[in-house]
């Protein structure tokens, strides 16, 4: 039996692929769970730097939650249909926004639900021209439960957010562009080259400083702006007495590209 979730690391940068295309790469708690253990695996590996994320086949990213799984669980009451899928699609989307390494979506077709979730909490995304994007838990009669109820509206507007979450309709990867959903929208076999372009332009750099600015975003943006200076402050002074800041000097001063070590 294939691995659900694929991982093929070159030069650096891990590429991790949902592999159910049969079931439009549906976010299953197996999957899930495979999903949380390779991040692990990949957080602690000194040899890859950064994440791209993207989905088997030619149809989906992921079409979201393994809906036949999920009723099982809703049938068995909410302590259980909480437990079993709540807590563990907000477990994956908060680590995925918390990773100390840059987690980059390639967007390759439907990222629906629980795919647009992740979409929402990964640092970056670049979509194929044939993503296409929606928010459709409303129609099961339900809101979504990943923290699409609120990472959209952080990203695209309060009304906005609240267009897409109330309707269900679908929106296209121009839309998505626009709303701060993915960072570049590109022909669709130029994806996974433009995602990779992207994580090589961020690899060039220090991952200590690369692993600071993420937290200093991801924690800043949900706290005043005299809390977010503070963290700001914090990640400086833990760059401060590292080899990577004194080289980053040392370079500029000689007129000279810096070799971070990651120290």
């Amino acid at each position: 039996m294939p691995d659900i979730v694929t991982m093929g690391v070159d030069r650096g940068i891990a590429l991790l692929t949902l592999n159910r295309p049969d079931k439009l790469n549906a976010l299953s708690y197996a999957l899930i769970d495979r999903l949380m253990a390779l991040l692990d695996e990949i957080e602690v590996a000194d040899d890859i730097c950064a994440v791209i994320l993207t989905g088997a086949g030619d149809r989906a990213f992921s079409a979201g939650a393994d809906i036949p799984e999920f009723t099982a669980s809703v049938a068995q009451g909410p302590n259980r249909a909480v437990r079993d899928f709540v807590r563990r699609g907000q477990a994956m989307t908060a680590r995925l926004e918390a990773f100390s390494k840059p987690v980059i979506a390639a967007v390759n077709g439907l990222a629906f639900g629980g795919g647009c979730e992740i979409t929402e909490a990964v640092h970056l995304a670049v979509a194929s021209e044939r993503a296409l994007f929606a928010k459709p838990e409303i129609n099961l009669g339900m809101p979504p439960t990943f923290g699409g109820t609120q990472r959209l509206p952080r990203l695209a507007g309060r009304k906005r957010g609240l267009a897409l979450l109330l309707t269900g309709d679908s929106f296209s990867p121009a839309h998505a562009l626009q709303i701060g959903l993915v960072n570049a929208v590109v022909p669709h076999d130029q994806l996974l080259p433009a995602a990779y372009d992207l994580a090589r332009r961020i690899q060039r750099h220090s991952p200590l400083a690369v692993a600071g600015i993420i937290t200093a975003v991801t924690r800043g943006l949900n706290q005043s702006i005299g809390e977010g200076l503070e963290m700001e402050r914090e990640q400086f002074a833990r760059m401060a007495p590292t080899h990577d800041l004194g080289e980053g000097l040392r370079a500029w001063a000689a007129r000279r590209q810096p070799v971070y070590t990651g120290r």
